[in-house]
């Protein structure tokens, strides 16, 4: 499946210029609305999953039942923007603004190791709720992909698809550095639509 979107023709165009003013706390608060949401739907569904309390571990973990077997952890990440310059700025990574999806680095690398260690899958899933030209009629959507596949477009890539971006505003919070500055990038084709039946 293909996501080739045409920039031009959104109405509602991601203008390319650096937000400057990152509010940290806005976009943790955003993540956990829908770290929420995905949470109840998997319960709906009829397994059972909580906000981990491991340190370093992905956002959610998800059980066969409550009190049952482990089945898999998620990182919910959910993305505003696009990256309108990617194709200028990382020029061998072979990624188009519409597709771009990003996840901090030091995260990735974490969910990586977190993934040698457990016997179940680790995903990253990342939430398109603005992101019109992906979604259609403004809903929320899902994109999910297991670490394990991740690790090898990073391996391919490489620093080919790292890009640090500066300092802004709202990245320091009560006197720390608390902002993502260094992120890696992945396309849309590289992930699938989630589906509950398929984790």
């Amino acid at each position: 499946m293909a996501y080739k979107f045409n920039c031009t023709n959104c109405k509602n165009r991601c203008d390319g210029k650096s937000l400057g003013n990152y509010q940290f706390k806005n976009d943790v608060e955003y993540s956990e609305h829908y770290e929420n949401l995905l949470i109840q739907e998997i319960i709906d569904f009829g397994l059972f999953a909580k906000k981990t309390e491991r340190d370093g571990y992905p956002d959610v973990e998800v059980y066969e039942y409550e009190g049952g077997p482990i089945r898999c952890y998620i990182e919910v990440k959910a993305q505003r923007r696009s990256f309108m310059s990617v194709s200028r700025i990382l020029p061998e990574s072979d990624l188009i603004p519409s597709e771009t999806m990003v996840l901090n680095l030091s995260d990735l690398l974490r969910y990586f190791e977190v993934a040698k260690v457990e016997p179940v899958p680790v995903y990253v899933l990342w939430v398109l709720s603005e992101r019109p030209c992906i979604v259609a009629n403004d809903q929320h959507l899902y994109f999910i992909q297991k670490s394990d596949v991740l690790q090898k477009i990073y391996n391919k890539y490489g620093d080919k698809r790292r890009f640090r971006r500066q300092s802004g505003k709202g990245d320091v919070v009560n006197g720390q550095h608390k902002g993502v500055v260094v992120n890696y990038h992945f396309s849309l084709e590289e992930l699938t639509p989630f589906d509950i039946n398929n984790i």
